[in-house]
């Protein structure tokens, strides 16, 4: 139903029209431009905290055992962006993380006959960061 503040004919009766476009999107530039580093600050925290967690978790019973901690070394972490979003990427290049995080049952390429059972290390540390990054990044993103 059209108003006399709002003609568009889908209109709530107390709705009005606004003509100070230019304003909101200038505030909106300026809100983005503002929290971008921020929210790439908690990124970048909580890329390390998950980290940290997964070298923690990699470290024995019930994840898997690092004897000499070759493993553990191999995680790593990376932000980026690219102007308009943040990415975080947390991995490892060890072929054997998806064997510890799984287990494997079967035979591998030489033939071999495995009855390996998961050490779940990394599926766990991001279960107890998730709610710790999303509660920050929803802070962030709140503040004014």
């Amino acid at each position: 139903m059209a108003s006399s503040l709002n003609p568009h004919p889908n209109a709530h009766p107390l709705a009005g029209a606004y003509s100070n476009a230019f304003q909101i999107a200038a505030q909106l530039d300026a809100r983005a431009a503002r929290t971008l580093p921020e929210v790439t600050a908690t990124v970048q925290h909580y890329a390390m905290l998950l980290e940290t967690r997964i070298k923690a978790k990699a470290s024995g019973r019930p994840g898997p055992n690092a004897p000499t901690g070759d493993y553990r070394r191999s995680w790593t972490h990376e932000v980026s962006t690219d102007g308009f979003s943040v990415t975080a990427v947390v991995g490892t290049n060890k072929p054997q993380s998806r064997r510890l995080e799984y287990g494997f049952v079967g035979a591998d390429s030489l033939g071999r006959i495995y009855n390996q059972p998961p050490y779940p290390h990394v599926g766990p540390a991001v279960e107890e960061i998730r709610p710790l990054f999303i509660a920050a990044l929803g802070d962030t993103i709140d503040d004014d």
